[in-house]
């Protein structure tokens, strides 16, 4: 179902460029220039949606990685104010294993619903972004962090792509020829059997919940990069499009199924359609608008999957 779904998604893009290209071809959108901006804007979602393939197979849910995304830029970007590269990008990684190891810690220890743990931290972490800078921008110069985080190229080719695509390889090869991807599944699909199976399963998803903020905590070092400073607006609407193109690339909210690859084309019909939009003249509001039909599209073809009675 999986393998089928992500196929569809691959069409579905396809579909869309055909679509867009025959009425923006002449504002631009099928240039060189465009088609790499396309690149490097879904560059940092792709990177969180890889995370989310792992969190929504097991069977769990993260709403705190768009506050994530801004606390982890903002840190990074005032570290590069007085220290060097390393430093600046292991404090943004920090705040990602926080966050990540504070929600893993209530879910599995306390045994709090995922939901409600990452919705408090959403508002939690927000919050601290907005303090740590008194809702100021912070500016980097950094030439070194710019071109290796960001606006750097190799040859034609945006360095941000880099790390996405080493992301989804990455991504991939856990998920589909490891035993952790494959506990990670079975913990999603089943618990119950999971634990009969002697997967621990408090181990698993308090991994899945580390692995998503230190993905979103990179998603905040590329948009700073990329974006030459960091600011706490940064990721607002990141949940909204992660989730969307990691359910809309074939990962079941349920659990027990994923797709790192689908993923990573749900991130490119993101961006094309923003994109495109943008083109068309369209504003922000109209955008989120589009990407919320496209999400519940999504759903509704997840929540309609036929199910497998157990007793049958």
């Amino acid at each position: 179902m999986t393998v089928s779904r992500t196929y569809l998604a691959f069409a579905a893009f396809l579909l869309l460029f055909a679509f867009l290209r025959p009425y923006l071809g002449d504002d631009g959108f099928t240039s060189e220039t465009n088609l790499l901006n396309i690149v490097r804007q879904t560059a940092p979602v792709t990177v969180m949606a890889v995370a989310v393939v792992f969190v929504l197979s097991a069977g769990e849910i993260d709403l705190s990685i768009g506050s994530v995304v801004a606390l982890s830029a903002l840190v990074t970007a005032k570290v590069l104010q007085t220290d060097g590269v390393a430093l600046a990008v292991a404090a943004g990684l920090g705040v990602g294993l926080a966050v990540g190891a504070v929600n893993g810690f209530f879910v599995t220890v306390l045994r709090l619903p995922s939901f409600l743990v990452t919705l408090a931290t959403l508002g939690l972490v927000a919050g601290l972004a907005r303090t740590i800078t008194e809702l100021q921008s912070v500016a980097v110069a950094n030439e070194g962090f710019i071109q290796a985080f960001g606006s750097g190229d190799v040859g034609p080719i945006p360095g941000l792509a880099f790390w996405g695509l080493g992301a989804v390889v990455l991504g991939q090869f856990a998920f589909r020829h490891t035993r952790f991807g494959a506990h990670v599944v079975a913990t999603g699909d089943d618990l119950s059997a999971a634990r009969v199976a002697g997967i621990d399963v408090a181990r698993v998803r308090f991994a899945v919940f580390l692995l998503s903020g230190t993905a979103a905590a990179l998603a905040g070092i590329l948009y700073t990069g990329r974006l030459q400073g960091a600011t706490y607006t940064l990721g607002e609407q990141d949940l909204l499009v992660v989730i969307a193109a990691v359910v809309i690339g074939g990962t079941r909210l349920f659990g027990g199924q994923g797709s790192v690859v689908g993923a990573l084309i749900g991130s490119l019909i993101l961006g094309t359609l923003t994109n495109g939009l943008i083109l068309w003249g369209l504003s922000s509001s109209e955008q989120l608008i589009a990407q919320g039909a496209l999400l519940l599209i999504a759903i509704s073809l997840t929540l309609r999957e036929p199910r497998v009675d157990p007793a049958s």
